[in-house]
């Protein structure tokens, strides 16, 4: 599978917002390698509101033509791509005026719209459901499609020169790469990862206090993922390449010192760790009614917790 069609089935490349009419609040969805125009995110649209009846969904972009906005999701810096999603919602006719949101986020775009609730939340993000994301980085680049020429003609230098500023300012992938066994290196580049995730020793205060605002954060890992390397990221766990040692959220110490407010969410039962069937971006009949109906409908959002 290549980048195009596998990592961002979320934020930046289209990123849906759905929301329950009665407490005027929206969902959000986002996804990789897609542009936001992509039947499939319309019929997830579509889907939202057959399911919770009065539901507005809106599809995030960087760019209104479609070719552009899929671009977008393998080329781009990931700071700026979050900073103009956060004017364009803050400044949305609609969306502007809601007392908070509900947001999906697939694979990549899990990360950017936890990006989105940490360096802005204006709106503020109610519930946050991500599927198969990144959330502790990937630690292999993937292998182009046969047809994937915009990635074939960037794999050198995202692969050779992950570190640069050159890279790290342009080819998303690169930007939440995370080796564990090149920790120095990531915490000295990361253009994002890094910064979001709270790792450097000075710690953002501001990125805590937004986290502690959700009043639900689900995080999905596809049981069979080959895609992302490691799966298990999805769930913010770290992947020993060595070992082949799995070291859960809980056992590290981003959740014991709560460099995030993951913990506070997970002691006020606001953090659940799901597992999807099958691979990567791959939906098995009826989950995303489950989700729709668990967490985004008028009965779950209305006191933050979940049928």
């Amino acid at each position: 599978m290549s980048w195009q069609t596998g990592i961002w089935i979320g934020l930046l490349a289209s990123l849906t917002l759905t929301s329950a009419a009665l407490l005027q609040q929206k969902p959000l969805a986002a996804s990789p390698g897609e542009h936001y125009q992509a039947d499939g995110l319309r019929s997830f649209g579509d889907l939202a509101n057959s399911t919770n009846p009065g539901t507005y969904t809106y599809f995030i972009r960087l760019d209104e033509d479609a070719s552009s906005d899929r671009t977008a999701t393998f080329l781009g810096n990931v700071t700026e791509q979050v900073a103009k999603i956060c004017d364009d919602l803050a400044t949305h006719y609609i969306l502007s005026k809601a007392p908070a949101i509900n947001a999906v986020g697939l694979s990549q775009g899990g990360q950017f719209l936890r990006a989105y609730i940490e360096r802005c939340n204006n709106p503020p993000v109610h519930t946050l459901v991500t599927f198969g994301s990144q959330h502790n980085g990937i630690s292999e680049f993937q292998n182009c499609g046969d047809n994937d020429w915009l990635c074939k003609s960037w794999d050198g230098y995202l692969k050779s020169n992950t570190w640069s500023n050159f890279v790290q300012s342009r080819l998303v992938p690169a930007q939440y790469f995370r080796d564990p066994e090149d920790l120095d290196g990531y915490l000295e580049n990361s253009n994002f990862l890094a910064d979001v995730n709270n790792e450097r020793n000075e710690k953002n205060k501001t990125y805590v206090a937004n986290m502690k605002k959700l009043r639900k954060f689900v995080m999905f890992m596809w049981e069979e993922d080959t895609t992302v390397v490691p799966k298990e990221s999805g769930w913010f766990a770290e992947y020993n390449k060595t070992s082949e040692e799995v070291t859960l959220l809980k056992d590290r110490r981003m959740y014991k010192d709560d460099w995030l407010g993951l913990k506070w969410l997970d002691e006020k039962k606001r953090l659940e760790f799901r597992i999807a069937e099958g691979g990567h971006m791959v939906f098995s009949d009826g989950l995303w009614e489950d989700v729709l109906r668990r967490y985004f409908s008028a009965e779950a959002t209305k006191d933050g917790h979940a049928l």
